[in-house]
């Protein structure tokens, strides 16, 4: 019979992140829920339920960022607490004051999960006020900086992040895909076939969303092609943005997806045939490893990237793709005509690609590093190291 004592609790915290976020839930928890970890996720949901042995308690959904940061936060940590967890672990910088409190109050180990260099990004954020940017963005860095010291563990997504933390906390724990894309077969060697290009992330200038459009009109119009965008807008200036880009030249080969559930991301991958990421050189992105590189390559696609150094080693080291000066629509049409003239390289590319996410490229692989770091942090109350037994729930 199961000691149900012994079964350690996880309470992870989430208040800008969807509930099904792919690293968060998909990966992240229902990797512990299958490690046999009691796993409780508070996040903005409709309703308390528990979805994949996941324990999903409901957050309501705040009509503004002051009642996020003001108000869904504490009500956050009033339920962490009510939780009795035996680790806790976060995911938001605004949730900072959160972890360092539950630190304080509870006997409970603390994991800080850094998905970003927050610092670069919020000077980034247009909708917070110019002359503040810079006084906020030091002011979290200053926060984590003492979260650092406290909490027991820091979850990163590269080296770069690494640096900023202590060393013997910090765990590089990368944002690869899951092994559940299945490659692409859609693409062809027939000539004169239709081509989709697609990109997916945040609809905003700084990802690239303006030349991408504008390659479009660059390209041989003998050729059909049409460029979809998934992804959602800027909070605050979605009614802007929106208008700006339908004015652009080569929209009208562009379809707006507007943002989709992970499963049906999928789909619109296996009916693509370019993926694109062509981020600018601001913030963190050169330093940065997106995810959805990684979901083009696993499902079989040639990548047309910024030529980032650390992107420029990915893709043409592995031979999935190609790289260009994300600022250049013209450069980036040509690219795109490269791949389209040439089916067959496209074809062995998308290979490429599929091969190496399957060979290291992928959550299966990181997974064990975030089974390890639960197994310290939780070693007193089991029997064994890691891969407890599962607790059954029903």
């Amino acid at each position: 019979m199961i000691n149900v004592e012994n079964i350690a609790k996880v309470c992870i915290l989430v208040t800008v992140h969807s509930t099904f976020d792919t690293r968060i839930f998909h990966k992240q928890a229902r990797t512990l829920v299958r490690a046999g970890y009691d796993v409780t996720l508070i996040a903005q949901h409709d309703k308390d339920e528990i979805v994949n042995g996941v324990n999903i308690i409901a957050l309501p959904r705040p009509r503004s960022r002051f009642r996020r940061f003001f108000g869904l936060t504490w009500q956050a940590f009033r339920l962490a607490l009510h939780q009795r967890a035996d680790v806790y672990h976060f995911h938001d910088p605004e949730l900072l004051p959160i972890g360092i409190l539950l630190k304080l109050f509870t006997h409970a180990k603390v994991i800080y999960d850094v998905h970003e260099d927050y610092r670069q990004i919020i000077r980034l954020k247009y909708w917070i006020s110019k002359p503040i940017r810079g006084f906020v963005a030091d002011l979290v860095g200053y926060v984590e900086v003492i979260g650092g010291r406290i909490f027991e563990a820091i979850i990163t997504v590269n080296e770069f992040i690494k640096a900023r933390f202590p060393s013997d906390k910090v765990v590089v724990i990368k944002n690869y895909p899951l092994l559940d894309i299945e490659e692409n077969d859609s693409d062809t060697v027939r000539s004169g076939s239709d081509v989709n290009l697609i990109y997916i992330g945040g609809l905003n200038r700084g990802r690239g969303i303006y030349e991408m459009i504008k390659a479009m009109a660059y390209l041989n119009r003998r050729q059909n092609v049409r460029l979809r965008l998934l992804g959602r807008f800027d909070e605050l200036d979605e009614l802007n943005t929106d208008k700006k880009i339908r004015t652009l030249p080569g929209f009208k080969q562009t379809e707006l997806m507007s943002w989709v559930p992970h499963p049906k991301v999928y789909d619109y991958l296996h009916t693509s045939h370019i993926g694109l990421l062509c981020l600018h050189p601001v913030g963190g992105y050169p330093l940065s490893l997106p995810v959805k590189l990684f979901e083009y390559m696993a499902a079989g696609l040639p990548v047309i990237a910024s030529e980032f150094p650390l992107w420029k080693e990915i893709v043409e080291g592995n031979r999935c793709g190609l790289t260009v000066d994300p600022l250049n629509p013209r450069g980036i049409a040509r690219a795109i005509e490269y791949l389209i003239e040439h089916p067959e390289l496209r074809q062995e590319m998308g290979a490429n690609g599929r091969q190496a996410v399957q060979e290291k490229y992928n959550w299966e692989q990181e997974s064990k590093k975030l089974l390890n770091l639960y197994a310290r942090l939780t070693t007193t109350r089991r029997d064994t190291p890691y891969a407890p037994e599962k607790k059954k729930r029903y």
